[in-house]
């Protein structure tokens, strides 16, 4: 499996979505990051040290666990059990522009069910989406915000976001099923 993105192309691209964030606010004071577990919240780090550079801003960054909302969570109940891990938002998102998080945009079902956990926390003024690796194949009507690479996948295929936080390096890959 071929990297379609390495160590230095991620930062990059990270940095270059901290600089359409701040091209699009006149403000970063309203905004706030949350990271999507597992993956979204290394890069939600990563973006806000990225805006503090830029700007002198420090952005609040959260994690949010969306396991509880998931519509798939008990559609195979024998087998592996999703592992519940903790939402840690210790600021009140209450009319702050908010800005989600995650590695990868598929079918559009991980972001709704952040949407529906995002909302038990308070109320936004608005819900924006950045993402490293839009793939399409939407099942819903949802459209990142701030997108990385646009990578074109067969159903056959999936992406695999590696982050040193995680797997102790950076790399995007595409791999077929047969690829394991």
């Amino acid at each position: 499996m071929p990297a379609v993105m390495v160590a230095d192309q991620v930062a990059r691209t990270i940095t270059r979505i901290a600089h359409e964030v701040v091209e699009r606010h006149s403000t970063l004071e309203e905004l706030a990051l949350i990271g999507i577990r597992t993956r979204g919240v290394p890069i939600a780090r990563r973006l806000s040290t990225v805006l503090h550079d830029i700007t002198g801003t420090t952005v609040p960054t959260g994690v949010l666990d969306i396991t509880l909302y998931r519509d798939d969570l008990m559609r195979h109940p024998v087998g592996p059990q999703p592992v519940l891990r903790k939402t840690e938002i210790d600021f009140s998102i209450d009319d702050l522009r908010i800005l989600l998080v995650d590695d990868v945009l598929y079918t559009g079902r991980t972001v709704r069910a952040a949407f529906d956990a995002l909302i038990d926390f308070g109320r936004p003024r608005a819900i924006e989406l950045a993402v490293l690796v839009d793939r399409g194949h939407r099942e819903l009507p949802i459209k990142a915000d701030y997108v990385g690479k646009n990578l074109p996948t067969s159903l056959s295929q999936s992406v695999q976001v590696r982050l040193k936080e995680v797997e102790e390096f950076d790399e995007v890959v595409i791999a077929d099923a047969l690829d394991g």
